[in-house]
């Protein structure tokens, strides 16, 4: 069983690989965003059309669930949490260090994603970021009865159960899909390590679940995004 080295600052202990593994990819974010703006032209081309296409996807995903009006708030989060969950779902897949220590596997490359403690932290983070706008809107008053309070009466303990089923079905989605993808890979590795005459069938099988992945984990990143807008609209936009 595969485990995640520790870190500790006093009586705080994280977990070293999601630690500098979400580092990297904010890193590489960052760098790639930086990059594909240097010498922006009035026709796009090459890593410019690419850069404008992100943000044509993620602007489309805000204004079809916000409006015209509420999306531009948003878009900018939009973009950053469409980059950073697109590079982190796929970073794993490139490759994986295992280390052995003290008879435990050490596992220091692995995508941030593929943690449940991670996305589920992620997911809370998107439903109280979605709830203090509503609030911020409308005001405590309004934003209970525009959320929670709405006919028929018996759905109201519903609605307040649907805030914490919404919360784990946002990150435990996100978290069985990268996941799944990661073990399947392994498997399909050691599958290649059988002996020289599984080696060829491993690699095959490898590239193409690895492209496969590559588009699970890259619609994972769109419908987290996609979710994450539609719970705010479901704040800030007036039930009529």
């Amino acid at each position: 069983m595969e485990q995640n080295p520790v870190l500790h600052i006093g009586p705080l202990y994280f977990s070293a690989t999601l630690l500098y593994m979400s580092m990297l990819t904010m890193i590489i974010v960052f760098g790639l965003t930086f990059w594909a703006s240097r010498r922006m032209a009035v026709r796009p081309t090459g890593k410019q059309n690419v850069l404008e296409y992100v943000i044509e996807l993620t602007n489309g995903i805000g204004k079809e669930n916000l409006g015209n009006r509420e999306a531009p708030r948003f878009s900018l989060l939009n973009f950053v949490l469409f980059s950073f969950l697109l590079i982190s779902n796929n970073i794993g897949l490139m490759t994986r260090i295992v280390i052995p220590k003290n008879g435990v596997d050490l596992s220091y490359w692995s995508s941030p994603t593929a943690n449940s403690s991670f996305t589920l932290t992620l997911a809370v983070l998107i439903m109280l970021l979605a709830n203090f706008v509503g609030v911020a809107k409308f005001g405590f008053g309004k934003y209970v009865k525009n959320s929670f309070i709405k006919p028929p009466a018996f759905m109201i303990p519903l609605n307040i159960i649907e805030e914490f089923t919404n919360t784990l079905s946002l990150g435990l989605r996100i978290y069985g899909n990268i996941m799944a993808g990661e073990v399947m890979l392994g498997l399909i590795c050691n599958l290649g390590l059988i002996g020289y005459w599984s080696m060829p069938i491993g690699i095959i099988l490898g590239v193409l679940w690895i492209a496969f992945s590559i588009f699970i984990s890259s619609l994972q990143a769109y419908v987290f995004v996609l979710l994450t807008n539609i719970y705010i609209s479901h704040k800030i936009l007036e039930e009529h």
